[in-house]
């Protein structure tokens, strides 16, 4: 294995290619980067970053709960997200009280990942690797579990898009249409929470922002029309997961950080160009019929 680069980069990424691991950890970077782009969206617009952010600390609570029963950690890791994603949006109903109650859910939360891991008498080895992700060890199975939950997130994503488009811009409006604002709070909650989980794989916990919030902050900023917004926050998810992985190959750093620096990068390069007026933010679309949801609530 060569670990430094050639003239011919054609000519490095086939020699990494020929690796099972290097290719296992493209198959699902491709998948979380694309999941990330699509739910990190809504994120955005929704004003839930500090949630993405804290689902992603309430699953490693998770994750060593499940070590400590001898159980999967990614399957603790889903359970306390989908737990705490859930809570939060029964408690925080309104935008106004959000933080607030998400801020108590994370806090009870960790408190209980402490006491899993005083709890556990060995070293919590695959819990604490979620803290940094391990992307270069997934297996074959792992990219199919990551496909599965995918296609599952992009599929419930499409199929609730125009009422979830609508309580992400104006809640007060889409309930009075008839819309159940609780009811897509719950079930958007539960898509980060799924989101979170196959995407702390490449990131970790600690750094989710990176996929799940920054491409969709840049897609947010350069298009107001959601699909295309959407578009460009995949794009860029996809373009810094794929750079990440290629850089890491030969050299002897964490792909997280090759990840991390590209997505901040491309941000503050968009945050220069909008500061000089060189790009100007197009109005917002919003893709729902006036009758789709013209029974008022009674």
């Amino acid at each position: 294995m060569s670990n430094a680069f050639s003239w011919n980069l054609w000519s490095d990424f086939l020699s990494m290619w020929q690796y099972d691991f290097i290719r296992h950890a493209f198959e699902a970077g491709t998948m979380v980067a694309v999941v990330a782009g699509v739910v990190g969206y809504f994120v955005v617009i929704r004003r839930l970053s500090f949630a993405a952010h804290a689902l992603s600390h309430i699953g490693f609570a998770g994750a060593a709960g499940a070590v400590l029963i001898n159980l999967n950690p990614i399957v603790g890791l889903l359970v306390f997200t989908s737990g705490g994603g859930a809570g939060m949006a029964v408690l925080g109903k309104r935008a106004a009280s959000r933080d607030v109650q998400i801020g108590t859910v994370l806090a009870f939360m960790l408190g209980l990942g402490v006491l899993f891991i005083s709890l556990y008498k060995g070293y919590a080895t695959e819990a604490y690797s979620l803290l940094f992700g391990e992307i270069l060890g997934i297996s074959s199975g792992d990219v199919v579990v990551t496909l599965i939950a995918a296609v599952v997130t992009l599929l419930a994503v499409t199929l609730m898009y125009r009422r979830l488009l609508f309580t992400s811009l104006d809640e007060d409006v889409a309930e009075a249409k008839g819309v159940s604002v609780l009811g897509m709070n719950i079930a958007f909650m539960l898509l980060v929470a799924l989101a979170t989980s196959i995407a702390v794989q490449v990131v970790g916990v600690l750094l989710i922002f990176a996929l799940m919030v920054t491409p969709a902050a840049i897609g947010e900023r350069l298009s107001r029309q959601p699909l295309k917004g959407i578009g460009l926050a995949v794009m860029v998810a996809l373009i810094c997961t794929w750079f990440g992985l290629f850089i890491s190959f030969y050299q002897p750093y964490p792909v997280s950080f090759f990840i991390t620096s590209a997505v901040f990068s491309l941000y503050l390069i968009v945050r220069l160009i909008q500061l000089k007026g060189w790009t100007k933010r197009d109005t917002i679309n919003l893709p729902i019929s006036k009758n789709k949801y013209s029974q008022k609530t009674s």
